[in-house]
């Protein structure tokens, strides 16, 4: 059942005690039915998120998004040229929590509509290397994955087989892929704090004075030290500007890159796949099966047409960025459990929502929606609410352009 966004606002009073609704509306950005979520003006005249999990998974992946950002001090958070969600308040529900964050503002820009040049995708990969120049200790100190090159291999490694055990991976395909993966040349590199579930849809983007940047970043359940390629994966769907990110992301980085990353993040592109495959069969989701399925068909075309150049210097030809593009851009929005699920923020202007009226009684709380734990205060939460509008997700298609910024 989805809670109306009175509803939220609601619950919002019972994660954060005294708070002050004055407005609220719904939020467009989970389209997956991961999370109900809200968008509420406080009476201080704050903007505020509350999300609640509307799944098991979503609540396990929630659970490690909040340990991760808990973790992410005032010293961590400095480090970074972006925003992170600040976490106000928090109480159990059922499933998950109740959580209540500030509001980062900002539109997101569709992958394949990043253009080339100076501005956002140069932002966008500073904005990556600076993820990956965090200090490690910060992830291992709180019990989140830590893993070696060699993990790195082997995490990999066991998706082509668990995909290859389907009897629905082609012949072509798990050959492409191993050569890859048992490429030992690939696979030396340095393990660094990687964001684990980026995606264009991570990167909330405002208009500087030089230029369109990246302001926020959010989405943090995959927090972990892992192969810096994982970050980059997603650059397949983003043709363009995928020269100038990587450009950016390798000035910008402290170390070194390692010589094979490119190389790598395409690999990962096309695991996904594989992944998308697993996922229809964890699910049962003969539909998604068969787009898998349909999806590692083309891929085989593409590789029989001898695309581009190799994956390893002695592999079959990897599929171009276009081409990894095409396959991808038609999987359906449902998220596999590996997916992104984070306290993502929407833009919205409050100007549209009903405004508060005074002879408007207070929101009693449901009964069932409440877990047991939480504070009986909520129940006589103080406050009118207003009805809102449907939030209104702002993603704009960026001219290509000299200016822009780095975002650091």
């Amino acid at each position: 059942m989805v809670r109306s966004h009175l509803t939220l606002a609601a619950l919002a009073t019972a994660a954060v005690p005294g708070l002050e609704v004055r407005a609220s509306g719904t939020l467009a950005l989970d389209g997956s039915g991961d999370f109900d979520s809200a968008l509420l003006r406080t009476g201080t005249d704050e903007d505020v998120v509350v999300r609640i999990p509307s799944n098991e998974r979503a609540a396990g992946e929630q659970a490690i998004e909040l340990i991760a950002l808990q973790a992410m001090t005032a010293g961590i958070r400095s480090r970074l040229p972006f925003e992170v969600p600040t976490v106000i308040g928090q109480a159990p529900a059922s499933p998950g929590r109740i959580v209540v964050s500030k509001f980062l503002p900002g539109f997101h820009v569709p992958a394949a509509y990043i253009p080339p040049g100076d501005g956002v995708a140069t932002s966008i990969g500073g904005a990556i290397a600076a993820i990956h120049t965090l200090p490690a200790s910060f992830v291992t100190e709180i019990g989140l994955p830590a893993l070696t090159a060699a993990q790195c291999r082997n995490e990999a490694l066991n998706v082509i087989e668990r995909a290859a055990s389907t009897r629905r991976l082609p012949a072509a395909i798990r050959q492409r892929w191993s050569d890859a993966a048992n490429d030992d040349s690939l696979w030396q590199f340095q393990p660094v704090v990687v964001n684990g579930t980026l995606s264009a849809e991570s990167f909330l983007i405002t208009d500087h004075e030089v230029g369109p940047v990246v302001s926020g970043l959010v989405g943090w359940s995959g927090l972990r030290v892992s192969d810096p390629a994982r970050d980059l994966h997603w650059l397949s769907a983003a043709p363009d500007a995928a020269d100038d990110v990587f450009a950016s992301y390798r000035m910008s980085c402290t170390r070194t890159p390692d010589r094979f990353i490119r190389q790598r993040a395409l690999l990962h592109a096309e695991l996904e796949l594989a992944r998308w495959l697993l996922h229809g069969l964890d699910t049962r989701n003969q539909e998604v099966i068969e787009d898998a399925v349909g999806l590692l068909d083309g891929l085989v075309d593409s590789v029989l047409g001898n695309l581009s150049e190799p994956i390893n210097p002695e592999a079959d030809p990897v599929l171009a960025v276009g081409d990894v593009e095409t396959l991808l851009k038609s999987t359906p929005k449902t998220t596999p459990s590996t997916a992104q699920i984070g306290m993502e923020t929407d833009t919205y202007d409050f100007e549209e929502e009903s405004a508060v009226s005074n002879e408007t009684g207070p929101i009693a709380l449901p009964e069932d929606v409440l877990g047991e734990d939480t504070p009986e205060s909520a129940a006589n939460a103080e406050g009118a609410l207003g009805t809102g509008h449907p939030d209104q997700e702002e993603t704009r298609e960026i001219p290509s352009g000299d200016a822009g910024g780095s975002g650091r």
